[in-house]
Protein backbone atom coordinates (compact mmCIF):
# COMPACT_ATOMS: atom_id res chain seq x y z
CA UNK A 1 0.00 0.00 0.00
CA UNK A 2 1.28 3.37 -1.04
CA UNK A 3 1.45 6.61 0.58
CA UNK A 4 -2.14 7.94 2.10
CA UNK A 5 -2.99 11.61 1.13
CA UNK A 6 -6.28 13.39 1.50
CA UNK A 7 -7.52 16.36 -0.84
CA UNK A 8 -9.99 18.14 -0.73
CA UNK A 9 -11.47 21.46 -2.75
CA UNK A 10 -13.56 24.05 -0.86
CA UNK A 11 -17.52 23.29 -1.37
CA UNK A 12 -19.32 25.75 -3.90
CA UNK A 13 -22.55 27.19 -2.56
CA UNK A 14 -25.43 25.49 -4.47
CA UNK A 15 -27.19 29.07 -4.77
CA UNK A 16 -26.80 28.49 -9.03
CA UNK A 17 -25.10 26.42 -11.38
CA UNK A 18 -21.90 25.44 -11.34
CA UNK A 19 -19.33 27.37 -13.49
CA UNK A 20 -16.07 27.12 -14.98
CA UNK A 21 -14.25 28.90 -11.89
CA UNK A 22 -14.96 26.50 -9.83
CA UNK A 23 -14.06 23.89 -12.36
CA UNK A 24 -10.17 25.46 -12.52
CA UNK A 25 -10.07 24.34 -8.86
CA UNK A 26 -11.91 20.75 -9.09
CA UNK A 27 -9.34 20.29 -11.75
CA UNK A 28 -6.14 21.55 -10.62
CA UNK A 29 -7.38 18.80 -7.20
CA UNK A 30 -7.86 16.10 -9.80
CA UNK A 31 -4.85 16.34 -11.36
CA UNK A 32 -3.03 15.84 -8.10
CA UNK A 33 -4.74 13.23 -7.24
CA UNK A 34 -3.89 11.23 -10.12
CA UNK A 35 -0.28 12.51 -10.10
CA UNK A 36 -0.42 10.44 -6.89
CA UNK A 37 -2.16 7.62 -7.45
CA UNK A 38 0.14 7.09 -10.64
CA UNK A 39 3.00 6.91 -8.00
CA UNK A 40 1.17 4.10 -6.25
CA UNK A 41 -0.21 6.30 -3.67
CA UNK A 42 -3.76 5.82 -1.75
CA UNK A 43 -5.87 9.04 -2.00
CA UNK A 44 -8.88 10.14 -0.37
CA UNK A 45 -10.10 12.94 -2.32
CA UNK A 46 -13.30 14.93 -0.99
CA UNK A 47 -15.53 17.15 -2.84
CA UNK A 48 -19.61 18.30 -2.38
CA UNK A 49 -21.61 21.17 -1.74
CA UNK A 50 -22.10 23.87 0.83
CA UNK A 51 -25.63 24.04 1.40
CA UNK A 52 -26.88 26.06 4.58
CA UNK A 53 -26.91 30.00 4.58
CA UNK A 54 -28.75 32.99 3.58
CA UNK A 55 -28.28 32.94 -0.09
CA UNK A 56 -29.90 29.39 -0.37
CA UNK A 57 -32.96 30.13 1.82
CA UNK A 58 -33.65 33.23 -0.12
CA UNK A 59 -32.70 31.69 -3.97
CA UNK A 60 -35.39 28.69 -2.68
CA UNK A 61 -37.71 31.25 -1.68
CA UNK A 62 -37.56 33.25 -4.90
CA UNK A 63 -38.07 30.12 -6.76
CA UNK A 64 -40.93 29.06 -4.67
CA UNK A 65 -39.58 25.85 -3.47
CA UNK A 66 -39.01 23.90 -0.26
CA UNK A 67 -34.92 24.31 0.50
CA UNK A 68 -34.27 21.18 0.59
CA UNK A 69 -35.56 19.91 -2.23
CA UNK A 70 -33.62 23.34 -3.56
CA UNK A 71 -30.34 21.94 -2.32
CA UNK A 72 -30.94 18.67 -3.46
CA UNK A 73 -31.09 20.04 -7.14
CA UNK A 74 -28.13 21.72 -7.25
CA UNK A 75 -25.86 19.25 -5.02
CA UNK A 76 -26.77 16.86 -8.31
CA UNK A 77 -25.72 19.92 -10.90
CA UNK A 78 -22.64 19.55 -9.04
CA UNK A 79 -21.90 16.16 -8.59
CA UNK A 80 -22.06 15.67 -12.54
CA UNK A 81 -18.79 17.45 -12.70
CA UNK A 82 -17.81 14.01 -12.45
CA UNK A 83 -18.61 12.70 -15.42
CA UNK A 84 -18.51 15.92 -17.42
CA UNK A 85 -14.80 16.76 -16.25
CA UNK A 86 -13.97 12.79 -15.41
CA UNK A 87 -12.76 13.96 -11.68
CA UNK A 88 -12.00 10.91 -9.54
CA UNK A 89 -13.45 12.34 -6.30
CA UNK A 90 -14.32 9.14 -4.07
CA UNK A 91 -16.11 11.23 -1.77
CA UNK A 92 -19.13 13.71 -2.48
CA UNK A 93 -20.08 15.39 0.77
CA UNK A 94 -23.04 17.53 1.62
CA UNK A 95 -23.19 20.17 4.50
CA UNK A 96 -26.57 18.65 4.94
CA UNK A 97 -26.12 14.74 5.58
CA UNK A 98 -26.62 13.78 8.97
CA UNK A 99 -23.23 12.38 9.92
CA UNK A 100 -21.91 16.30 8.98
CA UNK A 101 -24.81 18.13 10.94
CA UNK A 102 -23.58 15.39 14.14
CA UNK A 103 -20.11 16.89 13.57
CA UNK A 104 -20.53 20.04 13.06
CA UNK A 105 -22.76 20.42 16.68
CA UNK A 106 -19.59 18.09 18.37
CA UNK A 107 -17.22 20.50 16.80
CA UNK A 108 -19.13 23.73 18.27
CA UNK A 109 -19.61 21.87 21.65
CA UNK A 110 -15.75 21.41 21.78
CA UNK A 111 -15.15 24.92 20.94
CA UNK A 112 -17.78 25.91 23.73
CA UNK A 113 -15.48 23.55 25.84
CA UNK A 114 -12.89 25.04 25.61
CA UNK A 115 -13.77 28.52 26.34
CA UNK A 116 -13.37 30.05 22.82
CA UNK A 117 -17.76 30.56 22.31
CA UNK A 118 -19.72 33.46 23.91
CA UNK A 119 -22.77 35.70 23.12
CA UNK A 120 -22.94 39.23 22.76
CA UNK A 121 -25.07 42.02 21.25
CA UNK A 122 -23.39 43.56 18.05
CA UNK A 123 -23.69 45.86 14.68
CA UNK A 124 -22.28 45.39 11.55
CA UNK A 125 -22.28 45.75 7.73
CA UNK A 126 -23.07 42.10 6.14
CA UNK A 127 -22.92 41.19 2.95
CA UNK A 128 -25.10 38.32 2.13
CA UNK A 129 -23.33 37.74 -1.53
CA UNK A 130 -19.90 36.57 0.79
CA UNK A 131 -22.28 35.65 3.71
CA UNK A 132 -19.23 37.76 5.22
CA UNK A 133 -19.18 40.47 7.52
CA UNK A 134 -17.40 43.07 6.59
CA UNK A 135 -15.28 46.47 7.65
CA UNK A 136 -14.57 49.36 6.29
CA UNK A 137 -11.31 48.83 4.91
CA UNK A 138 -13.00 45.65 2.95
CA UNK A 139 -15.10 47.96 0.50
CA UNK A 140 -14.72 49.85 -2.43
CA UNK A 141 -16.74 52.91 -2.63
CA UNK A 142 -18.80 51.13 0.46
CA UNK A 143 -19.55 47.92 -1.72
CA UNK A 144 -18.26 44.87 -1.20
CA UNK A 145 -15.78 44.60 -4.10
CA UNK A 146 -16.95 40.53 -5.47
CA UNK A 147 -20.74 41.56 -5.14
CA UNK A 148 -21.05 45.57 -5.73
CA UNK A 149 -24.43 44.71 -7.14
CA UNK A 150 -25.79 43.65 -3.85
CA UNK A 151 -26.20 46.40 -1.15
CA UNK A 152 -24.78 45.42 1.83
CA UNK A 153 -26.99 44.83 4.80
CA UNK A 154 -26.66 46.91 8.47
CA UNK A 155 -27.05 43.70 11.22
CA UNK A 156 -27.83 44.37 15.05
CA UNK A 157 -28.35 41.36 17.12
CA UNK A 158 -27.63 39.17 19.90
CA UNK A 159 -25.16 36.26 18.72
CA UNK A 160 -22.74 33.89 19.66
CA UNK A 161 -18.72 34.66 18.94
CA UNK A 162 -16.31 32.92 18.23
CA UNK A 163 -12.85 33.95 20.34
CA UNK A 164 -10.94 34.30 17.00
CA UNK A 165 -8.39 37.52 19.38
CA UNK A 166 -6.93 34.59 21.07
CA UNK A 167 -5.44 32.63 18.33
CA UNK A 168 -3.07 35.57 16.89
CA UNK A 169 0.17 33.98 17.73
CA UNK A 170 -0.25 30.20 17.48
CA UNK A 171 -1.42 31.09 14.12
CA UNK A 172 1.89 33.11 13.61
CA UNK A 173 4.01 30.08 14.69
CA UNK A 174 1.79 27.88 13.01
CA UNK A 175 2.78 29.83 9.60
CA UNK A 176 6.73 30.66 10.70
CA UNK A 177 7.36 26.93 11.56
CA UNK A 178 5.45 25.67 8.48
CA UNK A 179 6.87 27.54 5.00
CA UNK A 180 5.51 25.61 2.65
CA UNK A 181 1.80 25.64 4.66
CA UNK A 182 0.56 28.23 1.75
CA UNK A 183 1.37 27.96 -1.49
CA UNK A 184 2.33 30.32 -3.42
CA UNK A 185 4.40 31.99 -0.67
CA UNK A 186 3.65 35.24 -1.06
CA UNK A 187 -0.16 34.24 -0.56
CA UNK A 188 1.21 33.01 2.78
CA UNK A 189 2.85 36.49 3.75
CA UNK A 190 -0.72 38.02 2.95
CA UNK A 191 -2.48 35.97 5.53
CA UNK A 192 0.42 36.24 8.20
CA UNK A 193 0.19 40.21 7.34
CA UNK A 194 -4.04 39.93 8.27
CA UNK A 195 -3.24 38.10 11.34
CA UNK A 196 -0.10 40.15 12.55
CA UNK A 197 -2.49 43.26 12.16
CA UNK A 198 -4.62 41.64 14.83
CA UNK A 199 -7.74 39.80 14.77
CA UNK A 200 -11.46 39.95 15.79
CA UNK A 201 -13.84 37.89 17.14
CA UNK A 202 -16.59 37.03 14.76
CA UNK A 203 -19.83 35.93 14.91
CA UNK A 204 -20.78 32.26 14.38
CA UNK A 205 -24.49 32.08 14.67
CA UNK A 206 -28.05 33.03 13.25
CA UNK A 207 -30.82 34.05 14.96
CA UNK A 208 -33.50 31.51 13.79
CA UNK A 209 -36.36 33.69 13.36
CA UNK A 210 -34.38 35.94 10.59
CA UNK A 211 -32.64 32.70 8.86
CA UNK A 212 -33.98 29.20 9.69
CA UNK A 213 -31.90 27.65 7.08
CA UNK A 214 -28.62 26.19 8.96
CA UNK A 215 -27.70 23.28 12.02
CA UNK A 216 -28.71 24.16 15.33
CA UNK A 217 -26.65 24.84 17.84
CA UNK A 218 -26.16 22.85 20.43
CA UNK A 219 -28.09 23.57 23.69
CA UNK A 220 -29.74 26.81 21.94
CA UNK A 221 -32.68 26.32 19.41
CA UNK A 222 -33.23 30.20 19.26
CA UNK A 223 -29.49 30.11 16.96
CA UNK A 224 -28.58 28.06 13.69
CA UNK A 225 -24.90 28.09 13.04
CA UNK A 226 -23.06 30.80 10.84
CA UNK A 227 -23.12 28.86 7.06
CA UNK A 228 -18.70 29.23 7.56
CA UNK A 229 -18.37 27.64 10.74
CA UNK A 230 -20.77 24.45 9.83
CA UNK A 231 -19.53 24.35 6.27
CA UNK A 232 -15.84 24.03 7.22
CA UNK A 233 -16.11 21.48 9.27
CA UNK A 234 -16.90 19.48 6.51
CA UNK A 235 -12.79 18.94 6.03
CA UNK A 236 -12.89 16.45 9.11
CA UNK A 237 -16.26 15.07 9.01
CA UNK A 238 -15.74 13.88 4.98
CA UNK A 239 -12.98 11.46 6.87
CA UNK A 240 -14.84 10.50 9.77
CA UNK A 241 -14.29 12.46 12.76
CA UNK A 242 -15.30 12.35 15.41
CA UNK A 243 -16.81 8.99 15.49
CA UNK A 244 -14.48 7.16 13.55
CA UNK A 245 -11.34 8.05 14.85
CA UNK A 246 -9.13 5.43 13.38
CA UNK A 247 -10.27 6.41 9.97
CA UNK A 248 -9.88 9.92 10.44
CA UNK A 249 -6.35 9.56 11.94
CA UNK A 250 -5.24 7.42 8.96
CA UNK A 251 -6.21 10.69 6.59
CA UNK A 252 -5.40 13.45 8.34
CA UNK A 253 -4.12 16.27 7.90
CA UNK A 254 -5.55 17.47 4.65
CA UNK A 255 -4.14 18.79 1.71
CA UNK A 256 -6.68 21.65 0.79
CA UNK A 257 -7.27 23.70 -2.55
CA UNK A 258 -8.99 26.92 -2.65
CA UNK A 259 -9.31 30.40 -4.77
CA UNK A 260 -7.75 33.76 -3.26
CA UNK A 261 -10.89 34.83 -1.69
CA UNK A 262 -11.03 32.22 -0.02
CA UNK A 263 -7.64 32.53 1.58
CA UNK A 264 -8.37 33.79 5.66
CA UNK A 265 -10.99 31.67 6.08
CA UNK A 266 -8.90 28.44 5.40
CA UNK A 267 -5.21 29.60 5.98
CA UNK A 268 -6.24 31.40 9.49
CA UNK A 269 -10.10 31.12 10.24
CA UNK A 270 -10.16 27.50 9.49
CA UNK A 271 -6.88 26.86 11.16
CA UNK A 272 -8.02 28.84 14.41
CA UNK A 273 -11.26 26.92 14.54
CA UNK A 274 -8.87 23.52 14.46
CA UNK A 275 -6.96 23.87 17.56
CA UNK A 276 -10.25 25.33 19.53
CA UNK A 277 -11.44 21.89 18.78
CA UNK A 278 -8.26 20.15 19.73
CA UNK A 279 -7.19 18.99 16.20
CA UNK A 280 -3.95 18.98 13.83
CA UNK A 281 -3.88 21.47 11.32
CA UNK A 282 -3.80 21.05 7.95
CA UNK A 283 -1.27 20.06 6.06
CA UNK A 284 -0.78 22.44 3.18
CA UNK A 285 -3.49 24.53 1.21
CA UNK A 286 -2.52 25.52 -2.52
CA UNK A 287 -4.35 28.82 -3.26
CA UNK A 288 -5.13 29.60 -7.20
CA UNK A 289 -6.38 32.82 -8.74
CA UNK A 290 -9.72 33.14 -10.60
CA UNK A 291 -10.93 32.58 -13.85
CA UNK A 292 -11.44 36.13 -15.54
CA UNK A 293 -14.18 36.75 -18.63
CA UNK A 294 -12.65 38.49 -21.35
CA UNK A 295 -13.11 42.13 -20.15
CA UNK A 296 -10.58 40.90 -16.89
CA UNK A 297 -13.82 40.71 -14.64
CA UNK A 298 -14.00 37.94 -12.30
CA UNK A 299 -16.70 35.54 -13.11
CA UNK A 300 -18.64 35.39 -10.43
CA UNK A 301 -22.61 33.88 -10.37
CA UNK A 302 -23.83 36.67 -8.74
CA UNK A 303 -22.70 39.01 -11.37
CA UNK A 304 -23.78 36.94 -13.85
CA UNK A 305 -21.16 36.43 -16.13
CA UNK A 306 -20.13 33.04 -15.85
CA UNK A 307 -19.47 30.12 -18.54
CA UNK A 308 -21.24 26.93 -17.87
CA UNK A 309 -18.39 23.90 -17.79
CA UNK A 310 -20.79 21.86 -18.97
CA UNK A 311 -21.74 23.50 -22.40
CA UNK A 312 -17.59 23.94 -22.89
CA UNK A 313 -17.31 19.83 -22.35
CA UNK A 314 -20.43 19.34 -24.99
CA UNK A 315 -18.82 21.60 -27.66
CA UNK A 316 -15.22 20.48 -27.15
CA UNK A 317 -14.20 17.36 -25.00
CA UNK A 318 -13.57 17.60 -21.43
CA UNK A 319 -10.03 17.14 -21.96
CA UNK A 320 -9.38 19.79 -24.29
CA UNK A 321 -10.94 22.11 -21.19
CA UNK A 322 -8.81 20.28 -18.51
CA UNK A 323 -5.89 21.29 -21.14
CA UNK A 324 -6.55 25.01 -21.49
CA UNK A 325 -7.46 25.28 -17.25
CA UNK A 326 -3.88 23.33 -16.48
CA UNK A 327 -1.31 24.53 -19.20
CA UNK A 328 -2.94 27.94 -19.97
CA UNK A 329 -3.90 29.41 -16.83
CA UNK A 330 -1.16 29.93 -14.50
CA UNK A 331 -1.74 27.93 -11.18
CA UNK A 332 -1.84 31.01 -8.62
CA UNK A 333 -2.69 34.07 -10.55
CA UNK A 334 -5.63 35.19 -12.59
CA UNK A 335 -6.32 34.03 -16.48
CA UNK A 336 -8.45 35.01 -18.47
CA UNK A 337 -10.96 32.60 -20.32
CA UNK A 338 -12.65 33.69 -23.50
CA UNK A 339 -14.27 31.21 -26.50
CA UNK A 340 -11.48 33.08 -29.24
CA UNK A 341 -8.51 32.42 -26.33
CA UNK A 342 -10.02 28.97 -25.92
CA UNK A 343 -10.17 27.96 -29.68
CA UNK A 344 -6.80 29.52 -29.88
CA UNK A 345 -4.93 27.27 -27.93
CA UNK A 346 -6.83 24.27 -28.49
CA UNK A 347 -5.50 24.75 -32.27
CA UNK A 348 -2.06 25.28 -31.70
CA UNK A 349 -1.63 22.86 -28.34
CA UNK A 350 -4.01 19.98 -29.20
CA UNK A 351 -4.74 20.15 -33.17
CA UNK A 352 -1.78 21.33 -34.50
CA UNK A 353 0.79 20.07 -31.52
CA UNK A 354 -0.23 17.25 -29.49
CA UNK A 355 -2.52 15.69 -32.42
CA UNK A 356 0.01 16.23 -35.52
CA UNK A 357 3.00 15.04 -33.82
CA UNK A 358 0.71 11.71 -32.82
CA UNK A 359 -0.66 11.23 -36.29
CA UNK A 360 2.61 11.87 -37.91
CA UNK A 361 4.65 9.04 -35.40
CA UNK A 362 2.09 6.34 -35.29
CA UNK A 363 1.21 6.64 -39.12
CA UNK A 364 5.35 5.66 -39.80
CA UNK A 365 4.68 3.02 -37.22
CA UNK A 366 2.21 1.52 -38.72
CA UNK A 367 3.42 1.92 -42.24
CA UNK A 368 7.23 1.00 -41.74
CA UNK A 369 7.62 -1.43 -38.19
CA UNK A 370 6.29 -5.54 -38.18
CA UNK A 371 3.88 -4.36 -35.03
CA UNK A 372 3.36 -2.79 -31.57
CA UNK A 373 6.57 -1.47 -30.13
CA UNK A 374 7.58 -3.06 -26.61
CA UNK A 375 7.49 0.42 -24.46
CA UNK A 376 9.09 -0.73 -21.81
CA UNK A 377 9.41 1.64 -18.96
CA UNK A 378 8.15 5.55 -19.43
CA UNK A 379 10.78 7.56 -19.22
CA UNK A 380 9.30 10.77 -16.74
CA UNK A 381 11.83 13.46 -16.11
CA UNK A 382 12.13 14.22 -12.58
CA UNK A 383 11.64 18.01 -13.04
CA UNK A 384 7.75 16.99 -14.17
CA UNK A 385 7.20 15.55 -10.56
CA UNK A 386 8.56 18.48 -9.02
CA UNK A 387 6.52 20.79 -11.06
CA UNK A 388 3.01 19.11 -10.06
CA UNK A 389 3.91 18.72 -6.44
CA UNK A 390 4.31 21.93 -6.39
CA UNK A 391 1.33 22.59 -8.55
CA UNK A 392 3.00 24.44 -10.85
CA UNK A 393 0.84 22.86 -13.68
CA UNK A 394 1.59 25.04 -16.60
CA UNK A 395 5.20 24.24 -16.18
CA UNK A 396 4.75 20.71 -16.01
CA UNK A 397 2.55 20.87 -19.07
CA UNK A 398 5.01 23.12 -21.04
CA UNK A 399 7.42 20.19 -19.95
CA UNK A 400 5.54 17.63 -22.17
CA UNK A 401 4.94 19.89 -24.97
CA UNK A 402 8.20 20.60 -24.70
CA UNK A 403 9.29 17.01 -25.64
CA UNK A 404 6.66 16.92 -28.28
CA UNK A 405 8.82 19.71 -30.11
CA UNK A 406 11.89 17.36 -29.82
CA UNK A 407 10.13 14.83 -31.29
CA UNK A 408 9.15 16.83 -34.31
CA UNK A 409 12.57 18.13 -33.98
CA UNK A 410 14.26 14.31 -34.42
CA UNK A 411 11.49 13.44 -37.35
CA UNK A 412 12.80 16.99 -39.68
CA UNK A 413 16.04 16.07 -38.78
CA UNK A 414 16.02 12.15 -39.03
CA UNK A 415 13.48 12.16 -42.13
CA UNK A 416 12.18 8.73 -41.62
CA UNK A 417 9.42 9.30 -44.03
CA UNK A 418 12.08 9.35 -46.70
CA UNK A 419 14.79 7.41 -45.01
CA UNK A 420 12.56 4.19 -45.37
CA UNK A 421 12.97 4.67 -49.47
CA UNK A 422 17.15 3.54 -48.62
CA UNK A 423 17.70 1.90 -45.13
CA UNK A 424 14.24 0.15 -43.90
CA UNK A 425 16.23 -0.85 -40.40
CA UNK A 426 17.50 2.72 -39.91
CA UNK A 427 13.87 4.26 -40.08
CA UNK A 428 12.06 1.81 -37.89
CA UNK A 429 15.11 2.36 -35.63
CA UNK A 430 14.07 6.26 -35.44
CA UNK A 431 10.61 5.39 -35.53
CA UNK A 432 10.44 2.94 -32.65
CA UNK A 433 12.30 5.42 -30.35
CA UNK A 434 9.64 7.97 -31.66
CA UNK A 435 7.34 5.70 -30.38
CA UNK A 436 8.31 4.93 -26.90
CA UNK A 437 9.47 8.68 -26.86
CA UNK A 438 5.36 9.30 -27.42
CA UNK A 439 4.42 6.62 -24.79
CA UNK A 440 6.34 8.62 -22.14
CA UNK A 441 4.66 11.65 -23.29
CA UNK A 442 1.13 9.87 -22.58
CA UNK A 443 1.97 8.59 -19.60
CA UNK A 444 2.82 12.43 -18.58
CA UNK A 445 -0.63 13.46 -19.93
CA UNK A 446 -2.54 11.25 -17.77
CA UNK A 447 -2.58 13.18 -14.57
CA UNK A 448 -4.08 15.87 -17.11
CA UNK A 449 -5.60 14.55 -20.08
CA UNK A 450 -6.37 10.90 -18.89
CA UNK A 451 -8.64 10.29 -21.99
CA UNK A 452 -6.20 11.41 -24.66
CA UNK A 453 -3.51 9.84 -23.01
CA UNK A 454 -5.28 6.04 -22.81
CA UNK A 455 -6.09 6.64 -26.56
CA UNK A 456 -2.51 7.02 -27.38
CA UNK A 457 -1.84 3.93 -25.26
CA UNK A 458 -4.01 2.28 -26.73
CA UNK A 459 -2.92 3.44 -30.54
CA UNK A 460 0.79 1.91 -29.70
CA UNK A 461 -0.59 -1.12 -28.35
CA UNK A 462 -2.36 -1.55 -31.91
CA UNK A 463 -0.21 0.00 -33.76
CA UNK A 464 -2.86 2.46 -35.54
CA UNK A 465 -4.27 5.62 -34.66
CA UNK A 466 -7.72 4.81 -35.61
CA UNK A 467 -8.87 8.62 -35.98
CA UNK A 468 -7.10 11.92 -34.94
CA UNK A 469 -6.80 12.88 -31.52
CA UNK A 470 -8.12 16.78 -32.33
CA UNK A 471 -9.25 18.25 -35.25
CA UNK A 472 -8.65 21.67 -35.61
CA UNK A 473 -11.72 24.90 -34.69
CA UNK A 474 -12.77 27.07 -37.32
Amino acid sequence: MGKKTYITTTLPYVNADPHIGFALEIIQADIYARFLRERGGEVFFNFGTDEHGQKIYEKAKENGEDTQAYVDRYAAKFDALKKALNLTYNNFIRTTDPHHIMAAQEFWKRCNANGDIYKKNYKVKYCVGCETEKTDSDLVNGCCPDHSNRQLEIREEENYFFRYSKYGQKLLDLYNNNPEFVVPSWRLNEVRKFVEGGLEDFSISRLRTKMPWGIDVPGDPDHVMYVWFDALVNYVSAVGWPDRMEEFDSWWPVVQFAGKDNLRHQSATWQAMLMSAGIAPSKKIFIHGWVLGGGGQKMSKSLGNVINPFEVVEKYGGDALRYFLSREMTPFEDGDFTEARFKEAFNAGLANGLGNTSSRVLKMAESYLPGPVTVGEAEIPALYSKYIEGLELNKAMDLIWSKLSEMDSIIQETQPFKLVKTDKDAAAKIVTDLVKRLFSISKMLAPFMPETSAKIEEAIKANNLAAPLFMRLE
